[in-house]
């Protein structure tokens, strides 16, 4: 039990605490206000949700402000025994709740023009709102009890906006996929909490997080990091339970921009924010770089072979968030956050811009001889890669650095590689070599400095790497070998892609090795009930 364990930071001031919580009310406002509204083109609605969803930004903008003020802290608690509302104001929250905030805004914006004329518009901005809400009062909860009903409400709202065409089979099928590796998530993250609620003593996440820091470390936090772990996983569609996630096309194209810039990106957000208690857990967290590496390989590969532009971007979030998930388990949560941030900023642009991209690719024209890169091209591409990453790795000192995170760069720099052996191809003007050369140190430089600044903004917050073991090191090199390897056959991608040997190959990666065939076998195949 944990008794004289007080949260780190300290308790805010009752203005300062309101701050946070006022981005959540204006969106349930706006919630509420749109239940009202039948028809087609409500006149006010539009411009009330827009409004909530600024003055929510605001907020979120004034919580940062409070933040570099008073420091992190909870707020008090509303509620009796322990159980309520209770918000969290840290890096961590702070910088979520200002990416919601701001994608919610973009979202809401574009759904005025996008829905205009459709008979249930009310009814899906309203939908909007409150999942946005949900959202927003998840990523401040400093209570277990707020955590799990936000990190509940968050599902069920966005079960609504899946279902927005009801009429539409496959719209049914992929929600309840949905809601299936949903309801098994929320059954996980229940058990994580009470027994991370009866191993401490407390439903305060600041103090459980504190002694857990502190090496505290019930039986129940180690079973509590499995769970937490499980609904991570299934919160983030990875494999083998993926496949829903590439089947919600029919919903709204500002669903889809909500969906993969920011909801799907809870269960990072889950192991971000009970860092503390996930080191307590090596073979959790090896079970997460697992289970990462791989979906984020398995996506990546799957997308390459997707005619269709949103699917293509469905499988990069898989691929995306399988990555996420292995930073994670490396226990770069720092990085985590930030890839978070990066991650949803650009998806959020690439949805709701799909349509231009359609255009654009229609219109591209291709003169001249293609650029294909020879086994030479590919070996000078990686080697120059990992040269200016080593450069530019030691000019920021890479003694400063855990391997976990240098491993990491070097993963990464296996894509600026990728573009290299573009630029050394055969038929690559110089001027694009140049350039892509150019683009190599800018990536190498762009990863040292924002990971300075991740770490620099997170200290105190979350947990530092610690050093790794035995497996750590085992799964660290399996890593950089496996997306070494797959870098290089994207590199080689027009030799051989097309050959008639790799035929076979690109339709079973299409279709995602039929991993999600089976999910739908053990659901019952296509049978779907028409929603009440």
């Amino acid at each position: 039990m944990l008794g004289d364990v007080q949260p780190y930071g300290k308790t805010l001031t009752m203005p300062l605490y309101l701050i946070p919580l006022a981005a959540p009310a204006m969106l349930i406002l706006a919630a509420l206000f749109a239940l009202g509204q039948q028809g087609r083109r409500p006149r006010a609605l539009p411009i009330v949700a827009e409004a909530a969803a600024l003055l929510a930004l605001a907020a979120a903008a004034a919580s940062v402000v409070a933040l570099a003020v008073a420091g992190p802290g909870t707020g008090p608690l509303i509620g009796l025994a322990g159980a309520g509302i209770a918000p969290r104001l840290d890096a961590v929250s702070a910088t979520m709740l200002l990416l919601v905030a701001f994608i919610g805004w973009v979202v809401l914006r574009y759904s005025a023009s996008y829905l205009d004329g459709e008979a249930r518009q009310g009814a899906f901005i309203g939908w909007m709102a409150a999942t946005l809400a949900a959202v927003l009062l998840l990523v401040q909860a400093g209570n277990l009890v707020q955590f799990a009903l936000a990190w509940m409400a968050t599902g069920f709202g966005l079960q609504r906006l899946l279902l927005f065409y009801a009429d539409r089979v496959q719209a049914r099928r992929a929600a309840r996929k949905k809601r299936v590796t949903t309801m098994l998530g929320d059954v996980a993250l229940i058990g994580a909490a009470v027994l991370l609620a009866t191993g401490y003593g407390t439903l305060d996440i600041a103090a459980i997080l504190a002694a857990a820091r502190d090496g505290t470390a019930p039986i129940a936090a180690y079973w509590a990091a499995g769970l937490i772990a499980l609904a991570a996983l299934l919160k983030s569609a990875q494999f083998p339970t993926h496949g829903w996630l590439t089947e919600v096309m029919e919903t709204p194209t500002p669903v889809s921009a909500l969906l993969h810039a920011g909801v799907i990106n809870a269960g990072g957000f889950l192991l971000i924010r009970f860092a503390d208690v996930m080191l307590l857990s090596p073979g959790v967290l090896a079970v997460l770089v697992t289970v990462g590496g791989i979906t984020a390989l398995f996506g990546g590969l799957a997308m390459l072979t997707q005619p269709a532009v949103k699917t293509s971007l469905a499988w990069s979030t898989i691929a995306q968030m399988g990555f996420m998930i292995m930073q994670c388990g490396l226990a770069l949560f720092p990085l985590a956050l930030l890839h978070i941030v990066a991650h949803s900023l650009y998806k959020a642009h690439a949805f709701l811009a799909s349509g231009m991209a359609v255009d654009q690719v229609a219109a591209i024209r291709r003169p001249g001889p293609v650029a294909i890169p020879n086994g030479w091209a590919v070996t000078r591409a990686f080697g120059l890669a990992l040269l200016i990453y080593a450069a530019i790795g030691f000019t920021f000192g890479f003694e400063a650095k855990s391997p976990q995170a240098v491993a990491l760069g070097a993963i990464l720099i296996f894509g600026v590689a990728y573009l290299i052996a573009q630029g050394l191809a055969d038929a690559a003007p110089r001027v694009l070599t140049r350039r892509i050369a150019v683009y190599a140190v800018a990536a190498s430089v762009s990863y040292f400095a924002l990971q300075t600044g991740a770490e620099w903004l997170a200290a105190g917050t979350l947990p530092a790497t610690p050093a790794p073991g035995p497996l750590e090191w085992a799964l660290i090199v399996l890593a950089v070998f496996s997306f070494g390897l797959v870098a290089v056959a994207q590199s080689m991608f027009p030799l051989w892609a097309y050959h008639p040997a790799a035929a076979g190959l690109r339709v079973h990666l299409s279709n995602g090795l039929y991993a999600n065939a089976v999910f739908d076998r053990l659901l019952g195949g296509w049978a779907v009930r028409r929603p009440s």
